[in-house]
């Protein structure tokens, strides 16, 4: 997938744990996990609103494209 999604480091960075963060966020941590590993075919507005509000961040610090060969 040439979107790649940068949860851990930012969860890292707020010593916060998965359950902590999907609570904060009201999604189940099976899909902070899909997220995680590259398997999201989409990420809701609402959901990546309340990522960067939980987080502190802005879209371009959790989202990076990876080109097709790099990947």
């Amino acid at each position: 997938m040439p979107i790649v999604i940068d949860i851990d480091v930012m969860l890292a960075r707020r010593k916060m744990s998965v359950q902590e963060f999907a609570d904060a966020i009201g999604i189940t941590p099976a899909n902070v996990a899909v997220l995680k590993n590259g398997r999201a075919k989409a990420v809701r507005f609402t959901t990546l609103d309340a990522i960067c509000r939980v987080l502190d961040c802005q879209p371009g610090d959790i989202l990076r494209r990876v080109p097709e060969d790099e990947g």
